[in-house]
């Protein structure tokens, strides 16, 4: 399980719901969620192109914590390999569980 310092470093609660910051690895030969090196990251096999490892994670996202893809948004760092990821209507200690279920590398 990460230790409760790295999911807060990851982690931030806001008014809307829960802020993750996660790395992005595009052109990747698996589609995964991995804690690496205290980072969330997402490894995806779509390439960096026309916002399509952005709706990788967010579809990603959607399946993995059960919630309408509307539900998700990209905040900041839609262009850049590293994202703050809002996630609407969900309790930090949810996010957190969830988090804490993901395979460190």
């Amino acid at each position: 399980m990460p230790e409760l310092d790295v999911l807060r470093r990851i982690l931030n609660e806001s008014k809307k719901g829960v802020i993750v910051q996660i790395y992005v690895k595009p052109g990747s030969n698996k589609e995964e969620l991995v804690l690496e090196g205290g980072e969330l990251v997402f490894y995806t096999t779509e390439p960096p192109e026309k916002g399509r490892a952005n709706a990788a994670l967010i579809r990603y996202l959607s399946k993995r914590l059960g919630i309408p893809v509307s539900k998700i948004d990209i905040v900041s760092g839609q262009h850049d390999r590293l994202k703050m990821i809002l996630i609407k209507d969900v309790k930090f200690d949810e996010i957190v569980e969830l988090i804490s279920n993901i395979k460190e590398k």
